[in-house]
C-alpha cells in the first residue's frame, strides 16, 4: 500500500518513527513533508497529503501536528478526502469499518510515537465494510459536492 505522510515542525519526531516503522512492515511510504523544525503552516501539508490522496497517488494519506485538530479540520477541505482524528485505536478502525477513512490525522503533543505506531497500524490495516455504511459515505459525497 502506498501511504503519503505530511506534519508539521511539532509532528516531526512522530512523522519519522512512522517512516521507519511503516516501511519496516512493507508500505511504500512517500513522506511530503516538512523535513525540519523550522516553522511550517500545518495547512500546506495537509493540502499536499490530501490532494494526493484524493487523485489516487496515494492510497491513504497520515497527518501529524500538535494537536491533530489542524490538520484534519485542513485535510477534509480537499475534496475527496475523508480525514479522521483519531487518538486511539477503536477510532481509527471504526473511522475505516464505518466511514471509509481515506487520511489519517493525529496529535503529536498528545500521545506517544509508539502509540500513533499503534494507531496508524490499526488504521491502515481496516476495511470499509459497506453495507448500510455505503449509503452513509454517498450521502457524505453529496453534501460535499452540494447537493
Amino acid at each position: 500500500m502506498k501511504v503519503a505522510i505530511g506534519n508539521d515542525p511539532p509532528g516531526l519526531e512522530h512523522k519519522l518513527h512512522l517512516v521507519d516503522t511503516l516501511k519496516s512492515k512493507g508500505f511504500e511510504v512517500v513522506d511530503l513533508g516538512c523535513h525540519s523544525a523550522e516553522p511550517a503552516d500545518y495547512p500546506d501539508f495537509a493540502k499536499i497529503v490530501g490532494e494526493g490522496v484524493a487523485k489516487g497517488e496515494y492510497e491513504r494519506g497520515i497527518l501529524i501536528c500538535g494537536t491533530g485538530q489542524g490538520m484534519n479540520i485542513a485535510a477534509n477541505k480537499v475534496k475527496g478526502v475523508r480525514a479522521a482524528l483519531c487518538f486511539d485505536v477503536l477510532p481509527a478502525i471504526m473511522s475505516r469499518d464505518h466511514n471509509d477513512s481515506n487520511v489519517l490525522c493525529m496529535g503529536a503533543w498528545l500521545i506517544t510515537k509508539e502509540r500513533a505506531e499503534i494507531i496508524s497500524l490499526s488504521w491502515l490495516g481496516g476495511r470499509f465494510s459497506g453495507g448500510v455504511h455505503s449509503n452513509r459515505l454517498e450521502k457524505i459525497k453529496s453534501i460535499e459536492n452540494g447537493n
